[in-house]
């Protein structure tokens, strides 16, 4: 009853997205999607990044079959393509031989093998789905917002010391090279997030059930509420509001040799067509996911994750399409999020409600400082910066904590204690 409570509410919401961008003249999540079957997709590598992720409950035969396939039919759209001068583009096998697995699950499988084969379909095309849905929202928050909070945002971000300035002028002295690694970095993020989730699902196959928590949930839950925040704090970030990229909508091209001059921040208006995406930084909530996912996994894949996290918040600072602010409000959003997902699952913990409540808490309070204290904020940057910092830091620890008190507990109950082995009883002589 759950999953088909949560599948309605999720094609409900796609069915009202898909309305919506019908609305404003262009194809919605679903009819895009369903574009890719025949016609080139935007990313290939999404594609078979998401038919990897249903490839966790297969045997390794079926695997095989399944990617065999995959690429079978990759070279004949190729060949197709080719012959007709058609657009070139991998991927439509793995999301055929995707969808080709659910209608296996329906005609031909039962009980929980059908459950677990739909669940692995079923995280497969939300990771798809996801991208497109993501299309759309940001089409949303630029058609739906006409004005942008940027300036409160780069006053309050004087408190901690305008940090895209900063990293803009160190990618700038980086280079081609730095910026083409931060550049990979920054597009390839659901990649890295696809290689954390199958080391977490390795034992599917095995055990017929998935672990209890693993990125992929955070991930979606990350991608679900972010959007919902654009439209609340519309930011477009400082390469649009402070650069070159702005065109005639920046106030002037500051980004990122010289830092706004403090003034009394006021909405501004802006185009219709850049994206209100910057608070909080998803690239950055994405990224944070990965790394704290990644801290049980091998020492390769642990490196992996912290260098992912530490190149992207480089990228989304150093390319100018976030703010210091939008970082520490990533960070915060993100630990919360999984912290909830945490908590759920160990039966609403009253400790875990206390920090997901405090986390959204400190959510809500770096909302309300940057768009009514951000004069302030830059008025007195020791005090404020030092603040922020601490704010974020304090929910760090308090996730940190719980997770090893959930740790502690998942250990002492995973523990056998063996029972007592009677002797016999001794014969009469």
């Amino acid at each position: 009853m759950l999953w088909v409570a949560v599948s309605a509410v999720a094609l409900g919401f796609l069915v009202a997205l898909e309305i919506a961008a019908r609305g404003y003249g262009v194809r919605g999540p679903i009819t895009d999607q369903a574009r890719e079957v025949v016609f080139a997709p935007k990313s290939g590598t999404v594609l078979y990044a998401s038919m990897a992720l249903m490839l966790v409950v297969l045997t390794w035969r079926q695997r095989f079959i399944a990617i065999g396939a995959a690429v079978g039919i990759d070279l004949v759209f190729w060949l197709v393509r080719w012959a007709v001068g058609a657009e070139m583009m991998y991927g439509n096998g793995a999301l055929l031989v995707t969808l080709g697995c659910a209608v296996v699950a329906l005609t031909r499988r039962t009980g929980r093998e059908r459950m677990l084969l739909l669940q692995g379909v079923g995280l497969a095309l939300l990771l798809v789905t996801g991208r497109k849905t993501g299309y759309t929202w940001l089409l949303i928050t630029s058609k739906t917002r006409p004005t942008v909070l940027d300036q409160y945002v780069a006053t309050a971000d004087q408190a901690l010391g305008n940090p895209s300035w900063v990293a803009g002028r160190i990618v700038e002295a980086t280079g081609a090279a730095g910026f083409r690694v931060l550049e990979f970095v920054y597009i390839q993020l659901a990649v890295m997030a696809v290689v954390v989730a199958l080391y977490q699902l390795r034992n599917v196959a095995v055990e017929r059930r998935f672990p209890r928590h693993h990125l992929v949930r955070t991930f979606l839950a990350i991608g679900l509420l972010g959007p919902g925040i654009y439209m609340i704090f519309p930011v477009v970030g400082p390469i649009f509001a402070y650069g070159a990229d702005g065109g005639q909508w920046a106030l002037a091209e500051l980004w990122p040799n010289t830092p706004p001059p403090v003034a009394i921040p006021q909405p501004m208006p802006f185009d219709e067509f850049t994206p209100r995406n910057c608070m909080p930084s998803l690239h950055t909530a994405w990224a944070t996911a990965i790394f704290i996912h990644s801290r049980k996994a091998p020492r390769a894949l642990r490196w992996a994750g912290t260098f992912w996290l530490i190149a992207t918040l480089g990228a989304t600072l150093g390319f100018g399409y976030h703010y210091g602010a939008d970082i520490v409000a990533g960070v915060v959003f993100t630990l919360t999020i999984d912290a909830g997902l945490r908590t759920l699952d160990h039966g609403w913990d009253r400790r875990g409600v206390q920090l997901v409540a405090y986390g959204a808490a400190v959510f809500v309070g770096l909302l309300l400082s940057y768009r009514y204290l951000s004069m302030e904020m830059a008025a007195h940057p020791w005090a404020f910066g030092p603040l922020v910092v601490l704010s974020m830091v304090s929910v760090i620890y308090g996730y940190v904590r719980i997770n090893k008190r959930w740790e502690r507990l998942a250990a002492a109950s995973s523990v056998h204690v063996p029972q007592q082995r009677r002797e016999q009883q001794p014969e009469l002589v």
